[in-house]
């Protein structure tokens, strides 16, 4: 049975995501091609224990900061039919739990979209720790897990006929992140 330790070269403590070297991305079906975005407005930190598996995420996204690379099809995503963002503008993840999973690890948490709040599973993968330049010491994170956006009340689309549908109710989640140690 595998354990999971905290890396010897992660310190404990506090770690602020820097959003400059970070990415919130996503990835959805439209019609037989896959759609590509991300959020460019977004913070969060992680609690790093001596003990990996009492380790904590918190993740604030400001769902106004989509960014498709059309604006037309962002101005839509924000919308009321979509996200909704005057009634809901950020999307909030909260660690619960963290376990071994092959070389990496498993993140659980409660992810809050639109006031529905549903657990998620994130596949991540610790890249390493390095001191900068400056003399900050950076750790990097890849992680990823894909969602049902129904689930969280995101549900419109158009019918195509028969069980089709312009949109892809499956949302592939990828993120790289870049956390730098306060001190």
């Amino acid at each position: 049975m595998s354990t999971l330790t905290t890396p010897t070269e992660l310190t404990a403590g506090t770690w602020t995501i820097d959003p400059v070297h970070s990415e919130v991305g996503f990835t959805v079906r439209h019609l037989m091609t896959k759609v590509r975005g991300s959020f460019r407005d977004f913070e969060g930190n992680l609690e790093i224990a001596g003990d990996a598996a009492v380790s904590k995420v918190n993740v604030q996204v400001q769902l106004a900061s989509i960014d498709t690379g059309n604006q037309q099809r962002d101005d839509h995503v924000r919308s009321g039919d979509f996200f909704d963002i005057e009634k809901f503008p950020t999307m909030t993840f909260v660690s619960t739990g963290v376990r071994p999973h092959d070389d990496g690890f498993v993140l659980v948490g409660d992810l809050t979209v639109k006031g529905v709040t549903k657990q998620v599973e994130l596949v991540g993968e610790y890249l390493g720790v390095e001191d900068d330049a400056y003399g900050n010491t950076r750790a990097g994170f890849d992680a990823s897990t894909t969602i049902n956006r129904k689930d969280f009340g995101v549900d419109a689309n158009v019918p195509l006929g028969g069980e089709k549908f312009l949109i892809g109710n499956e949302i592939a989640v990828q993120l790289s992140v870049q956390a730098v140690l306060q001190k």
